[in-house]
C-alpha cells in the first residue's frame, strides 16, 4: 500500500475534527427528527465554511453557525465565545438568530503564520465546540472565481467613491457611528455589482436588483431595524428563477444593483453594537450561498448612549 501524501493526511484530519465535532453533538440524548426545534437549551455549532487562498500568502478563514433553538441565543464575546489565537479574534458574532447561518464572519491568517489554525471556540448550555481554520484540504479551498453565468461577489462600502469590501470578509467602517436610547440612527451602504451576464441570455435580458439585510452581530441589548422612509423593506420572495426562499425580515432591494441601502436602527440599551450589512446577488441564477457565492459582509460599529 502506498503511503498516504500529506494532501491525504490534512483531508483526513479535516474529516477526522468533523467527525469528532459531531459525535460530540451526538452525545446528546436522541431526539426524534420531526420534533420541533425547543425555544432554548441546544448548543450553538460554529462551522468552518472553507478558506481562500491570497494573493500576498495569506489565508481567509469563513466561518458560520446553527443556531437550533427556535429562539436567539447571546454569548458575549470572551472565554465562552472565543478566537485562538486571541489576535485574531474580535469579529466573531455574540448574537446567534435561529437556523443556519453562512460566511458571518472570516479570519485571515498572515502568510507569516502558515501552519497555524484559528480555532472558534463555543460554550453554551454546558457544551464547548470548536472548529478549526486553516489552509488545509482541497475540498475545503473556496474561490472568487465568476460562476457559470457570470455572477461574482458584489462590492459594499460605506460611501459611494470610498473603498469596498468582497466576500465574508467584507469591510469594516472606520467611522463610529454615535446614537442613544431614544435617538435612532440611519445605516447606509454603497453598493455595486460587477457580475457580468450574457445579455442575450433571457435570464438577464434586464439588469438584475441585489438585496442587502440587516443583522445584529455584537452589543448588549436589542436592536429593532425600522425602514427608512426612502427604502421599504421586502414583503415578498424575491424573483428567481430557482425559487429560492422570501427575504430576511429586515431586507431592501437595490435597484439594477448598484447604489445605496439604508435602515433605521434603534436601541434598548447604551453600549457598543455592531451591525452587518450582507449584500447579495441571489436573484442571479447561478449564485447562491451553500457554495460560499455571492455575497459580501459590511460591518458598522455604533456607540450607544442613554
Amino acid at each position: 500500500m502506498r503511503p498516504m501524501s500529506s494532501l491525504g493526511v490534512r483531508a483526513a484530519l479535516f474529516l477526522l475534527t468533523n467527525v469528532l465535532l459531531i459525535t460530540s453533538i451526538g452525545a446528546q440524548p436522541a431526539e426524534r427528527p420531526l420534533r420541533p426545534s425547543p425555544g432554548a437549551g441546544m448548543p450553538v455549532i460554529p462551522f468552518m465554511e472553507g478558506w481562500y487562498g491570497n494573493e500576498d500568502g495569506s489565508v481567509t478563514v469563513s466561518f458560520g453557525y446553527q443556531n437550533r433553538n427556535r429562539d436567539p441565543v447571546l454569548i458575549p464575546v470572551g472565554e465562552n465565545n472565543r478566537i485562538e489565537p486571541q489576535a485574531l479574534g474580535g469579529m466573531q458574532p455574540d448574537y446567534f438568530l435561529p437556523g443556519r447561518h453562512h460566511g458571518v464572519f472570516a479570519v485571515t491568517l498572515p502568510a507569516a503564520m502558515e501552519g497555524t489554525s484559528a480555532w472558534w471556540h463555543l460554550i453554551s448550555e454546558g457544551q464547548e465546540l470548536k472548529v478549526p481554520g486553516e489552509r488545509g484540504s482541497t475540498a475545503y479551498e473556496l474561490d472568487r472565481n465568476p460562476r457559470p453565468q457570470g455572477s461574482v461577489q458584489p462590492q459594499i462600502g460605506f460611501s459611494e467613491s470610498g473603498p469596498a469590501g468582497v466576500g465574508p470578509e467584507g469591510i469594516v467602517s472606520e467611522q463610529v457611528l454615535q446614537a442613544s436610547i431614544s435617538q435612532p440612527v440611519t445605516l447606509e451602504v454603497w453598493t455595486n455589482d460587477p457580475s457580468k451576464h450574457d445579455p442575450n441570455d433571457p435570464r438577464y435580458a434586464r439588469p438584475l436588483d441585489s438585496r442587502v439585510s440587516w443583522y445584529k452581530h455584537q452589543g448588549p441589548g436589542e436592536v429593532n431595524f425600522i425602514a427608512h422612509e426612502s427604502m421599504p423593506f421586502l414583503r415578498a420572495p424575491t424573483p428567481s428563477p430557482l425559487g429560492r426562499t422570501a427575504p430576511p425580515q429586515h431586507a431592501v432591494a437595490v435597484k439594477e444593483s448598484v447604489g445605496p441601502a439604508r435602515v433605521t436602527a434603534s436601541f434598548s440599551e447604551a453600549g457598543e453594537y455592531l451591525i452587518r450589512a450582507r449584500l447579495d446577488n441571489w436573484n442571479a441564477s447561478d449564485s447562491d450561498a451553500l457554495d460560499q457565492c455571492c455575497w459580501s459582509n459590511a460591518y458598522q460599529r455604533v456607540l450607544v448612549t442613554e
